[in-house]
């Protein structure tokens, strides 16, 4: 009788989850359906049967955007942003965590502090620098900004504190190895799992980043492929073909489902490898 009832639980449990599954993928089933289907079809009905629109709607999306340029543009800015702020945070992660220095504990409070600040609050103040810096127009205050990530660290921080043995650091100093080859070929290994899942979210942060380019880049050529999209939905000749549309908002996602595959199998198998050794 137990046994019954556990495995009606756990039939339920399943169902529920492919429920759930189901319904978060409902919007991307319908985006894509409705990158198939002409403005005057989206309006209309609501399916999710693809229609027989793509091509119109792919030849009027690149006559009035060149999407490719959109994404070189926001690669150019979207990994270098990740790398920097998974470099860096892991980094400065490790040294909070391991090294017990005058001022560790305030600065730590003051990351909490700076993580519950909206970024919107500071961009005037931050536009204005650059307009100071001659760095308007340019991509380097999307890439450079990354360095600084409190929530990164913060994460990473407890991450450290909770997987990396201090025996280990040890027994590499005793052997003489210097705190930079400690970090790089002993601490990096076993921070690879945290630092995966904070770069897919740095990566679509990044990718998705749309006011501070909007207000810092002027070039059509250099907008990034979010504020380019976004102008789709100002023009005249696009307003009634919401199928190009949603077809540039498809093809947006594709780095980011790309990068999460990635990302989630590379996590997958380092706690599956750190979970057998010795």
């Amino acid at each position: 009788m137990a046994k019954t009832w556990y495995n009606i639980k756990k039939g339920a449990l399943y169902v529920a989850l492919i429920a759930l599954g189901l319904v978060c993928l409902l919007p991307f089933l319908m985006m894509i359906v409705n990158a198939t289907r002409s403005g005057v079809e989206i309006t209309r009905s609501f399916t999710l049967i693809p229609s027989t629109h793509l091509k119109e709607n792919w030849v009027a999306l690149f006559d009035y955007v060149n999407l490719f340029q959109g994404f070189w543009n926001s690669i150019k800015v979207a990994v270098p942003a990740t790398i920097l702020t998974a470099y860096f945070s892991a980094i400065t992660a490790y040294a909070m965590a391991v090294y017990k220095f005058k001022g560790n504990g305030l600065l730590f409070k003051v990351i909490v502090v700076f993580m519950m600040i909206p970024g919107q609050l500071s961009l005037i103040g931050f536009y204005n620098l650059c307009q100071k810096l001659h760095m308007v127009n340019t991509y380097i205050p999307l890439i450079i900004p990354a360095i600084a990530a409190p929530g990164t660290v913060f994460f990473l921080r407890q991450y450290v504190q909770s997987a990396l043995p201090k025996a280990l650091l040890e027994a590499a100093r005793i052997d003489g190895a210097s705190e930079i080859h400690i970090f790089h070929k002993i601490v990096l290994p076993i921070m690879s799992p945290g630092i995966a899942t904070m770069a897919i979210g740095a990566f679509i942060g990044n990718w998705n980043n749309y006011l501070v380019p909007l207000i810092l880049l002027n070039s059509p050529e250099k907008m990034t492929l979010p504020v380019m999209i976004s102008t789709l939905n100002a023009a005249t000749d696009l307003q009634k073909n919401q199928g190009a549309i949603y077809l540039g908002v498809a093809i947006s996602v594709v780095p980011i489902l790309i990068v999460f595959c990635f990302c989630s199998k590379y996590i997958i198998s380092s706690i599956s490898a750190g979970s057998v050794k010795e």
